[in-house]
């Protein structure tokens, strides 16, 4: 499944979720001028999808030093604070879709991967892109269930 066949799955469940409910928009925390062209989290019903997010420390465009494993971890708190700050929890996490600089570090990527889901594992694509940005490693985005 390519990058196009997944963003299309998810634009199609974004919109039959819709019906379901109400959609609310979340921008990133500190965009209050709307300089960024995306939410950082939309919420349509009972899903919370969130954008893709990298291993940047909070409030920078700094990435974790150290390679992918560290930016792996930064990337997957990044994930963990947005899941708290809209009410889900990472074991609600439904899918994940992880995009690599570098398919050569998937296995590297899998052992920080597992340490945030230990129990309850997420539905997960993984694929090889180029040019993420801030040149970063990793970048993973997510669906989380927030229902009961």
């Amino acid at each position: 499944m390519n990058a196009r066949t997944i963003s299309f799955l998810a634009g199609l469940l974004l919109a039959c979720t819709a019906v379901a409910g109400e959609v609310e928009f979340h921008p990133a925390p500190g965009d209050t001028d709307g300089r960024w062209p995306f939410s950082e989290a939309v919420r349509a019903g009972d899903l919370l999808f969130l954008s893709g997010m990298l291993g940047n420390r909070p409030g920078t465009s700094e990435l974790a030093p150290g390679g992918i494993q560290p930016e792996t971890r930064q990337t997957l708190e990044n994930i963990r604070a947005a899941v708290l700050r809209h009410g889900g929890s990472m074991d609600r996490v439904v899918k994940c879709t992880v995009f690599l600089a570098d398919m050569g570090e998937w296995a590297a990527m899998n052992e920080v991967y597992r340490e945030f889901f230990p129990v309850n594992r997420p539905a997960r694509s993984a694929l090889g892109v180029n040019g993420l940005a801030l040149d970063a490693r990793v970048e993973i985005e997510c669906i989380v269930a927030l229902g009961k």
